[in-house]
């Protein structure tokens, strides 16, 4: 099995279920759903799609809802679309009109406010570049710095300022309702500017009383990475959307932000997920170049505990065959990763308490006994979280009782977590073995560890490891 979780996008199409199939078939983790472009109702189609298949092939695969956040996007075109010309002066209007060559329209009406003279002001993933030139009452004049060809609902890139823009819009507000309520796994908290507004979602997920959400930041402009190391400190994980911060920061800057994201992600014991960035994907081309596989292998070998793919897959033109190519990138890439280096980087935690120290000393036996697996009876996933922090080079099979716990989990490094019933540890322990006995291909004389709290339920950390020979 792979450690390094996929995570594949999905939109409404007239082959979605198709898609869900084969998603769920061919290895994905987790599957991304993007509140941007899709109503409730149409997500809860697609859930109850991801539901069936995980029943048909007995999967596990958990849910991201992927939160529009405050974003500022162009209105409608005449035709869809408009070519912006080098050198042309346009007019970005506060009300509602239909755009053209000499204008557009906005979906934030105060834009005009937080505007300032020279604002720079990016569209089309950036290939179209403007700059203001004045401000009437409810319209700016822009220069068109680099045109090009910009489309219905374009996102806006303002990296010079910052918008005083609620951050939880009546949107975003309902959606994070209808994930509670639907029992969603992750949701993903776009367009943040600091960790004020990581802490606002975690705030109504308190309200709600919700423990079972996990809240992953991600980060995707300037303001946000200035602000890292605060927003790492009160997310249950990041992604780094390399796209959209490229177009924000110069590009020579991704690589060292990419570096200190996945570090400050491991020094904080928090998931760190990378976006692809396969672009040969999006067009006919069904096999990517040479210098995309060395970047994901690149980012396999950094241990990342997962990989996004997002246009990749909803509107790109193969997305079963990209998930397939990026699944054999990845298995082949995985024996270059140095477990021992990431094991030993992790024992510099100076705040071990009981858990972490028998998860420590689980991994080091794993290491030294070369064994297959790893197995966690867990109540909630912590150890089995912290066991995946620490990067053994056998699988950790977390064995849980709810459905909840085991979807939790499965954006871990390494973590294959499972359902496995029983009234104690060693019943617990013998269920999940008969399941993972085929996946792994045991033969005698292979070492398991079992690890997890005796008297199982009875106590609130792990404190018992046992090594066992098949």
């Amino acid at each position: 099995m792979e450690k390094t979780k996929l995570i594949a996008t999905l939109c409404g199409n007239d082959n979605e279920k198709g898609q869900v199939d084969e998603f769920v078939k061919n290895g994905i983790d987790v599957i991304r759903i993007n509140m941007s472009y899709s109503s409730h109702e149409e997500c809860k189609r697609l859930m109850n799609l991801i539901e069936e298949a995980n029943k048909k092939y007995d999967t596990h695969v958990a849910i991201m809802l992927d939160l529009e956040g405050p974003c500022i996007r162009t209105g409608e075109f005449i035709d869809g679309k408009a070519t912006l010309n080098t050198g042309d002066k346009i007019r970005i209007y506060m009300n509602k009109v239909k755009g053209n060559m000499t204008g557009f329209s906005v979906n934030y009406p105060h834009l005009i406010d937080d505007l300032k003279y020279k604002t720079k002001i990016k569209l089309s993933k950036g290939n179209v570049e403007l700059e203001v030139l004045e401000k009437g009452m409810d319209y700016a004049v822009c220069n068109v710095l680099k045109g090009g060809v910009v489309t219905n609902y374009s996102k806006m890139y303002l990296p010079e300022i910052k918008i005083n823009q609620k951050f939880i819009s009546n949107k975003d507000y309902q959606d994070i309702l209808f994930a509670h309520e639907n029992n969603i796994d992750f949701i993903t908290a776009s367009a943040i500017s600091s960790s004020e507004d990581v802490l606002e979602i975690n705030d109504l997920l308190i309200e709600l009383k919700n423990e079972h959400i996990s809240l992953i930041a991600k980060i995707e402009n300037k303001r946000a990475y200035e602000d890292l190391d605060n927003i790492v400190s009160v997310s249950d994980g990041i992604i780094l959307d390399r796209g959209d911060i490229g177009i924000e920061l110069p590009i020579e800057m991704i690589p060292s932000v990419q570096k200190k994201t996945i570090s400050e992600c491991y020094k904080n014991d928090k998931l760190v997920i990378i976006t692809a960035e396969f672009n040969s994907f999006l067009t006919r081309k069904v096999v990517p170049n040479r210098a995309e596989v060395s970047d994901m292998a690149t980012l396999v070998s950094e241990a990342v505990d997962g990989i996004m793919l997002t246009s990749e897959t909803s509107i790109g033109s193969h997305p079963i065959e990209t998930v397939k190519t990026v699944k054999k990138i990845i298995e082949a890439s995985e024996d270059s990763i140095d477990y021992s280096y990431f094991f030993r980087r992790s024992l510099n935690d100076e705040t071990k308490g009981v858990t972490a120290t028998v998860s420590s000393s689980v991994v080091l036996g794993a290491n030294e006994l070369e064994c297959k697996a790893i197995i966690v009876a867990t109540n909630q996933g912590k150890t089995a979280k912290i066991i995946s922090g620490l990067k053994p080079p056998c699988p950790i099979i977390a064995a849980a009782e709810t459905e909840d716990v085991v979807k939790s989990m499965q954006l871990y490094f390494g973590v294959l977590p499972i359902i496995a019933n029983g009234e104690n540890l060693e019943e617990i322990t013998k269920n999940a073995k008969e399941k993972i006995s085929k996946v792994l291909n045991l033969k005698p004389g292979d070492k398991i560890i079992v690890t997890g709290g005796h008297p199982f339920r009875e106590v609130k950390h792990t404190n018992f490891m046992e090594i066992i020979e098949i």
